[in-house]
């Protein structure tokens, strides 16, 4: 791997298609398998842009959905390989696609350095032979995929019947990825879903060949050491491998906000460092009991490698965390939204995020899924959602039903987004006889939810021109606060630049430090959980905070320690985070449990 970064998956519609964007470049990148329709709507585009004879998987054939994104990950992978092929046949000519390859490489890879050796020779065949080898190192981006893991409802028929365990949203993607030819890692995401793991067991592809190669390997997105460590062992008794960990901050993210009980970023890849090889020689002994039973003999661990992703903005960010945390890659998200050859932004919400300002990002209860959710306040979804409260008809139709899981009030389950959930939640309200404050509050947190199934679609349907008549254009996205300090629209040199150092896109804007970011989210937080108990907070509740409180002191004081320790820093700088941290530390000390 000659690029030390990865774009992460962005929201349902906005990265669904980046691997035929930036993989012929040896850029990885992930994309969301959980929408069917999404997938073989943007199936039917690229089989048609290309000229080839579109064959749509209807509903009615039986295991559409995994069929859909098997036909999906397929084409992707036939296209990028069409591509990487045109591409290296290309003569080496500045401006074209092959010299761009060497081009956005690190200067510190060893390819970068034979292209920029191999440009400065004279023309003549050893010019011609040392060109031949730089194009046998060429190495095509990823193309993983991302399963949220309790995105799993069940399905049923038109019967009512259901159609059975293996079904379920998650298992059906899951066995789409399991059957196509593509040779990449799923990406497991918003915590352990037993049954899902379990079926992973079912497919050679996730087991060793006789070469000792695994075909398509196992990611772990998680928050913390602990839950890494208590996933990997469940699946390491299966047999199965986890091929790299995606530790991604609590809150300083895009999407859903998986909040940690005040274990901050640092402090977390610091377990990550300290224990990480003691961790896979727990888990190679359970590894290989397992693949012995299956008749599978595996004499050598298998690679894990760490990552890191969430609120990471600068190149001096990016390289400390490399460096200090001995890390095999980052992951750069939300930025990438503003590149528009990368993701599908449509022209609209482009313009509203390049303008975009702190307070436009927030943590909010929109998600149906009732997990935190990064929001953006000017969104059209957004604004879609206050037009309806304000025309009394709050809640959207439920069409896609992906997020359908609340049984409240019904047999079936709904989703909490949906109209007919909201109308009988208030209606109940209007039953207890609230204090006027109370039941504001209540209705707020109610009525606060959007519909992500269309939402985080709509976007990449605007950008194709794919959106049918009457289908809701109201667009969700979902940027990390990070990308309130990107101001522009970036090419995908600019955003590489950047990353690996060779310029600044930020140049003077005033930005906190990444961590004192992750760390003032956290204090935010915090306030926000004892305002919601001020009448009713119980010794248990009033215990778990003042423990979340500690960890984040302890966390300040990790911080203390680090920013004294790091001697490849201008004082300058290292005095501005301090004073940061020193101010943080203030609130922190002032909130009171």
């Amino acid at each position: 791997m000659s690029h030390t970064f990865h774009i992460p998956v962005l929201g349902l519609g906005y990265s669904i298609d980046t691997p035929l964007k930036v993989a012929r470049y040896g850029i990885s990148s992930v994309m969301s398998i959980v929408d069917d329709e999404l997938i073989e709507r943007i199936r039917g585009y690229h089989t048609q842009l290309n000229g080839w004879v579109y064959v749509p998987i209807l509903k009615k054939e039986e295991d559409y959905r995994a069929k859909r994104i098997t036909a999906y990950l397929d084409l992707v992978a036939n296209l990028v390989d069409k591509q990487f092929e045109e591409l290296k046949q290309l003569p080496f000519e500045t401006g074209n696609d092959l010299c761009r390859y060497f081009e956005l490489l690190p200067e510190s890879a060893r390819l970068k350095q034979g292209y920029d050796l191999m440009m400065d020779y004279p023309e003549g065949n050893q010019k011609q032979f040392f060109q031949e080898l730089l194009k046998k190192e060429m190495t095509k981006g990823a193309i993983d995929v991302n399963i949220m893991s309790k995105v799993d409802k069940m399905n049923y028929t038109v019967q009512g019947e259901s159609t059975g365990e293996q079904n379920t949203d998650a298992l059906a993607a899951l066995r789409g990825f399991a059957k196509s030819k593509l040779t990449s890692s799923v990406i497991l995401s918003a915590g352990m879903n037993p049954r899902l793991y379990s079926y992973l067991e079912t497919f050679n592809d996730f087991l060793p060949n006789e070469h000792g190669t695994i075909n398509k390997k196992v990611i772990l997105k998680v928050s913390d050491f602990r839950s890494a460590f208590i996933q990997a062992k469940f699946l390491a008794k299966k047999g199965l491998w986890v091929s790299e960990f995606r530790v991604e901050s609590g809150l300083n993210c895009g999407g859903h906000a998986f909040a940690t009980e005040g274990f901050l970023l640092g402090p977390i890849l610091e377990e990550f460092k300290q224990k990480r090889q003691e961790m896979v020689n727990e888990l190679f002994q359970s590894y290989q009991s397992a693949l012995l039973e299956k008749g599978i003999i595996c004499a050598v661990s298998p690679k894990q490698k760490l990552s890191v992703q969430g609120g990471i903005g600068t190149a001096q960010e990016n390289r400390f965390l490399i460096e200090h945390y001995q890390l095999d890659a980052t992951g750069w998200g939300s930025p990438f939204l503003l590149v528009p050859e990368v993701t599908n932004v449509d022209k609209g919400t482009l313009a509203q995020l390049e303008h975009a300002v702190e307070s436009d990002f927030y943590l909010s209860g929109s998600s149906p899924l009732g997990i935190l959710f990064n929001n953006f306040k000017n969104s059209t979804a957004e604004v879609q959602r206050l037009k309806r409260l304000e025309n009394g008809r709050p809640g959207s139709p439920c069409i896609k039903k992906y997020l359908s899981t609340n049984t409240e009030f019904t047999e079936k389950p709904i989703c909490t987004a949906s109209r007919e959930y909201q109308n009988l939640k208030i209606q109940q309200l209007q039953t207890l006889d609230l204090p006027q404050a109370e039941h504001d509050r209540q209705y707020q947190t109610i009525t606060e939810k959007i519909c992500l199934c269309e939402g985080l679609c709509a976007s990449a349907y605007l950008k194709y021109d794919l959106l049918k008549p009457r289908e809701n254009k109201a667009v969700a996205i979902c940027p990390g606060p990070n990308l309130a300090y990107f101001s522009g629209i970036y090419s995908l040199e600019d955003m590489i630049k950047h990353i690996y150092g060779a310029t600044d896109l930020l140049g003077k804007i005033k930005r906190p430090h990444m961590f004192i970011k992750e760390l003032n989210l956290y204090i935010d937080y915090l306030q926000t959980d004892i305002q919601a108990q001020l009448k009713d907070v119980t010794d248990k509740k009033k215990k778990q905070l003042s423990k979340f409180k500690l960890q984040l002191q302890e966390g300040i004081n990790y911080y203390k320690a680090l920013f004294t320790e790091s001697t490849n820093q201008t004082s300058q700088l290292l005095q501005e985070w301090v004073h940061e941290l020193t101010t943080s530390e203030k609130e922190l000390s002032g909130i009171n449990i």
